[in-house]
C-alpha cells in the first residue's frame, strides 16, 4: 500500500521549487551563480532521499507545512514585484562586489530555510538522518554564492590557491594532444587554435572548486545516512573528492578546446562557459552516489544471506 500521507508531504515540500520552475522557466538556468537551476537538483535529492520511507506523517503536520510553503512561493513572486531590486540596491550597504551572487544568494538562503523547516516538521530531528542531501545543497550553493559576491574573482586567496596547478596540467594536456598553442601564466591561459588566439583567465568558480566543496557538503550527508564501516566512508568521500577533481579538470580542458577548436567569439565562448561546469559535475555528482549506493545494496545483500549484516540505523 503507498504511503500517501508521504508523497502529499513531498509534493508540499516540492511546491515551491515547482512553482518557480513553471512560473518562472527563465530562471532554471544550469550556470551555478545565474539561476535557480540549483533548485531543479536539490527537489531530486529530496524525492530520492524519501520515496520509499515507511514513515507516515500525520495530517496535522502536513497542514502546518501548507502556509510555509505558500510564504516561500510569495517570496518567488514577491521578487518580480520590487523585492528584487530592493535586494540589489541593499549589495551597496554591505560592499557586495558581484550584484548577481548576491540576488541569487538569498533564493537558495530562502529555499533552504523552508526546506529545513519542513522536515523538520515532518519527522523531527531524525530529518539530518533522513533527507539532508537537498537542504546540504542548498545550503552549500549559498555558500558558495556569498563567497563569490564578497570576495570575487581571485581575492579569496584559499579557494584561488590551486586554480594555477589546474591551469598548468590543461596546458600539459593541450600541448601532449597537439590540438594547438597554450602557455600558462599564473591564473591566465594563452591560447592559439584553429580560430586565432585567446586568453582566459581563470578563477576559483569557474575552476570548479565551488563544486569541491558542495560536492564535500552533499557526500557527507549521504555517508552520514549510510550504514556502513566508517573506513569504507573515508574510501569513498576520498574518491568522490579525487574524481571530482578530475571533472574539474576535463572541465577547464573543454574550455580551451571549445576556444581551440570551435570559435574564439567571446560571446559564444561564455554561452559555452555557463553551462559546461554543472552540465558535467551534476550528473557525476548522481552518478557517484547512485554507484556508492548500488555497491553498498549488493554487500548487504550478501552480508545478510551470510547472516552478518550490521544492527539497521534507527530513525
Amino acid at each position: 500500500m503507498q504511503n500517501w500521507n508521504l508523497i502529499l508531504g513531498i509534493l508540499i515540500i516540492a511546491s515551491p521549487i515547482l512553482f518557480a520552475m513553471i512560473a518562472f522557466p527563465d530562471s532554471i538556468t544550469f550556470s551555478w551563480n545565474e539561476g535557480r537551476g540549483g533548485y531543479l537538483f536539490a527537489v531530486v535529492f529530496l524525492v530520492a532521499e524519501l520515496v520509499g520511507l515507511k514513515i507516515v506523517i500525520s495530517k496535522k503536520r502536513l497542514l502546518a507545512v501548507i502556509p510555509m510553503a505558500l510564504l516561500t512561493i510569495s517570496y518567488l513572486i514577491s521578487l518580480e514585484y520590487g523585492l528584487r531590486d530592493l535586494i540589489i540596491e541593499s549589495a551597496e550597504q554591505f560592499d557586495v562586489q558581484l550584484i548577481y551572487s548576491w540576488t541569487w544568494l538569498w533564493d537558495f538562503v530562502v529555499m533552504a530555510i523552508f526546506i529545513v523547516a519542513a522536515l523538520y516538521i515532518f519527522f523531527g530531528k531524525r530529518w539530518i538522518r533522513i533527507a539532508p542531501a537537498g537542504p546540504i545543497f542548498l545550503t552549500g550553493t549559498a555558500i558558495i554564492l556569498s563567497l563569490d559576491a564578497f570576495f570575487p574573482y581571485d581575492t579569496l586567496g584559499p579557494l584561488q590557491y590551486v586554480v594555477p596547478y589546474f591551469i598548468q596540467a590543461n596546458v600539459w594536456l593541450v600541448t601532449v594532444l597537439d590540438l594547438g598553442t597554450a602557455v600558462a601564466r599564473d591564473n591566465v591561459m594563452f591560447l592559439r587554435g584553429e580560430h586565432g588566439s585567446m586568453a582566459l583567465q581563470v578563477f576559483w568558480p569557474s575552476a570548479g572548486v565551488h563544486s569541491i566543496i558542495i560536492f564535500s557538503l552533499v557526500i557527507g550527508a549521504f555517508m552520514l545516512k549510510m550504514n556502513i564501516p566508517r573506513k569504507r566512508k573515508t574510501v569513498y568521500f576520498v574518491l568522490g573528492i579525487i574524481g571530482t577533481i578530475i571533472v574539474n579538470l576535463f572541465r577547464i580542458f573543454s574550455l580551451s578546446w571549445y576556444a581551440l577548436k570551435v570559435t574564439t567569439d567571446p560571446v559564444a565562448w561564455e554561452e559555452f562557459h555557463k553551462i559546461a561546469g554543472e552540465i558535467m559535475f551534476l550528473p557525476w555528482l548522481f552518478g557517484f552516489i547512485l554507484v556508492v549506493i548500488l555497491i553498498e545494496s549488493r554487500r548487504l545483500k550478501k552480508l545478510e544471506s551470510e547472516g552478518k549484516a550490521p544492527p539497521k540505523n534507527n530513525l
